[in-house]
């Protein structure tokens, strides 16, 4: 299937044909309301749809959403001027929260398609996954257009991505010590609540969102929101799932530095981009905020899918990734202290800003030639195609999601296994 890097080696292949989805998800919006409605939305789709043609539709919802808020909004500053308004179109708002509905919906349905087509397997979730943890760099981006650099300056923005990557990343840490991907609650309420904030903004204004009392204002409770609720609802209980894996023996049962490994690319990534954001010779942080954004979200993604390999094929996991190298060198190049007593000239901000455009390309263009490179490896592996059925579904498969379909009521202890992708 072309030009690919060899990134998966014998022991991933062998790990992926032993590897079986095992997820628990035990959300009320999610088991009563959604999966109702996904399993009743599959059944109007052709069976010669292939499930990872509708991921990656969805997938392509949320760059549009990105591409279209940034043409309108490169800087965030549209929303700045409480005179005038917010300048993106009002339409934009309506198209973006329909796009994200589109994605949210084409994500649940996709697992469903492929156990209804008979095509379930490894390929299926990383594919979902992989993409996931680039929609997860690109989502919040769509709402700081909503205020401004005045409400929400971008060291703060940073911040907020920043604490994106750790809800979605600590998922997929949970999953390589337990084996089981436990689907979090706030996943179903996120994705309504973007929804919901891009239609207001259609409905009421986007000038709703500049409103502040006593100095608070949306911002600050979006900030509040958003870091609080993964501090309450989520990380708890990923400890607790975690510790009880290895309390019951029903884990991977990792040694220490073997089970906190995951988290050393993902804490370089982060002091790395920490020190570029506050000691950039100049302040790149506000003069391209939005291609640091794809920057950092790239290299979390490419750091993530290697996590998701390594979990699913029950491989040791990366302690450092790669793409960080130049992105190292690159920050030692633009926060170098005695750059002008060295070289004998100043980094220029126009210097700098071309460093941070090139180096986006070449993570990107690095990081697409991973995700081809590893679909690839195993599409030869398996005998599949990504985007096409090569078998028409059996009667068991068929049988299988009729029993999906049935009205599943988990009590606590019970583990629902809701999707197999």
């Amino acid at each position: 299937m072309g030009c690919t890097g060899g990134y998966l080696s014998e022991a991933h292949l062998r790990g992926f044909e032993r590897y079986k989805y095992n997820c628990i998800d035990t959300g009320f919006v999610s088991v009563y309301i959604m999966h109702p409605f996904w399993n009743y939305c599959v059944k109007f789709l052709p069976r010669w749809l292939a499930p990872n043609l509708l991921t990656f539709v969805g997938f392509l919802m949320t760059v549009v959403n990105f591409i279209l808020i940034s043409y309108y909004d490169w800087d965030f500053k549209a929303a700045n001027d409480k005179e005038i308004g917010n300048t993106v179109p009002a339409w934009v708002w309506t198209v973006a929260a329909i796009n994200i509905l589109i994605y949210y919906n084409l994500d649940g349905m996709d697992g469903k398609q492929a156990r209804r087509t008979g095509t379930s397997g490894p390929l299926g979730e990383l594919f979902d996954h992989g993409l996931d943890s680039y929609s997860a760099a690109l989502i919040p981006i769509y709402i700081f257009s909503l205020f401004g650099t005045q409400d929400l300056p971008p060291i703060r923005m940073f911040f907020v991505i920043w604490n994106v990557f750790l809800n979605f990343y600590l998922t997929h840490v949970e999953k390589y010590n337990t084996g089981v991907m436990f689907l979090p609650w706030g996943y179903d309420f996120t994705m309504w609540g973007v929804s919901g904030i891009l239609f207001l903004a259609t409905v009421l204004g986007p000038g709703i969102y500049r409103f502040s009392m006593y100095g608070i204002t949306i911002a600050n409770v979006f900030e509040f929101t958003l870091i609080g609720s993964g501090m309450v609802s989520s990380h708890p209980i990923i400890a607790r799932n975690i510790y009880l894996s290895y309390k019951n023996k029903t884990g991977k049962m990792r040694p220490m530095w073997e089970m906190l490994r995951p988290f050393f690319a993902f804490v370089w990534l982060f002091v790395i981009t920490v020190i570029w954001s506050f000691f950039s010779r100049n302040d790149v942080i506000n003069l391209e905020p939005r291609i640091l954004w794809i920057l950092y979200g790239t290299i979390f993604s490419n750091i993530a899918c290697r996590l998701i390999v390594a979990q699913m094929s029950d491989t040791r996991c990366d302690g450092f990734n790669v793409l960080m190298w130049p992105l190292a060198a690159t920050v030692g190049v633009c926060c170098f202290p005695y750059y002008e007593q060295v070289f004998g000239m100043d980094l220029t901000s126009d210097g700098e800003r071309w460093i941070v455009q090139g180096l986006t390309i070449f993570s990107t263009l690095a990081h697409w030639h991973y995700g081809y490179s590893v679909v690839s490896e195993m599409c030869n592996h398996f005998h599949i195609r990504c985007f096409k059925i090569k078998k028409q579904p059996t009667v068991a498969a068929e049988q299988e999601l009729q029993e999906e379909s049935k009205a599943i009521e988990p009590t606590e202890t019970e583990n629902v296994n809701i999707e197999e992708v």
